[in-house]
């Protein structure tokens, strides 16, 4: 039996339905399970973190791959069927938030994510694993397609902003895939894309990630300006045009025209 298949008889099974409130949209297509476990690189000595179990179909496709298998879902409703879907397996389950639960103490400590993001913490969620999880080596999310655009952008367009510089800092963007909406039940109203991140470094550091947040937080304006208003110093204008020249930049430029790197960058001159 397949493995959506065998999902969908757990969840008539127990009576349960998608919680729009919480923005589920179940996958149910066993497809897609083969190319998320080749761009993800499935090992039989991974430790994987799987954020968002839903119905345990790609748990259940993980868990005899891996050597451990994290699972993370809010919904104590869907706690009997990834029960069911990792009997027999060297997994855990944990009833939480991932916003709220210690990353930190997982154990074994995973070093992949490999997930179905739900879409309402899909940035966030990210983030947190990057700066908290150091040992992760690699991700491959499925998220809705505008963020994973969001996070490839580079320097310059439109989709270019807080999320893709914080990532882009600490993993290079290795694929994006597009996915369509049909895998999903009940389908949404968005495409999704499959994201692909390889760490090449650590999370930027508070300052920066602080910097880069004020310095998108007026896109219109000019990068001191937006500095200035977000922080409520006025100094730092003129202090961050004097570090744009020196870093060759003119000194109204805005942070959309700034490379990740050079967030970086700035920050130190202006410390």
């Amino acid at each position: 039996m397949s493995e959506a298949r065998a999902s969908r008889e757990r969840l008539e099974r127990h009576g349960i339905s998608p919680n729009r409130e919480l923005g589920q949209n179940f996958l149910v297509d066993d497809n897609i399970l083969g190319v998320i476990g080749r761009l993800a690189e499935v090992q039989p000595g991974d430790v994987a973190l799987e954020i968002g179990g839903g119905l345990g179909v790609l748990s259940a496709y993980l868990a005899p791959r891996v050597a451990h298998l994290h699972v993370v879902e809010t919904d104590v409703r869907l706690v009997p069927v990834l029960e069911e879907a990792l009997a027999g397996a060297a997994a855990t389950l944990h009833v939480a938030d991932v916003m709220d639960l210690d990353l930190s103490a997982l154990d074994p400590a995973p070093d992949k994510v490999i997930a179905n993001l739900p879409y309402g913490v899909a940035v966030p969620a990210l983030l947190r694993t990057i700066a908290e999880l150091p040992q992760v080596a690699l991700w491959c999310v499925m998220v809705q397609r505008e963020i994973a655009d969001r996070i490839a952008a580079g320097p310059g367009t439109r989709a270019y902003g807080v999320p893709s510089v914080q990532v882009q800092l600490a993993c290079e963007v290795a694929a994006v895939r597009p996915v369509s909406r049909t895998i999903f039940r009940p389908a949404p109203h968005v495409d999704s894309a499959i994201l692909v991140l390889r760490r090449r470094g650590p999370s930027p550091s508070p300052a920066v990630r602080d910097l880069v947040r004020a310095a998108f937080a007026h896109r219109r304006k000019a990068l001191g300006g937006s500095l200035a208003l977000a922080t409520g110093d006025p100094a730092v204008r003129d202090r961050a045009r004097a570090a744009l020249e020196e870093m060759g930049h003119p000194p109204d430029e805005r942070a959309e025209r700034l490379a990740p790197e050079e967030f970086a960058d700035l920050a130190r001159r202006l410390a």
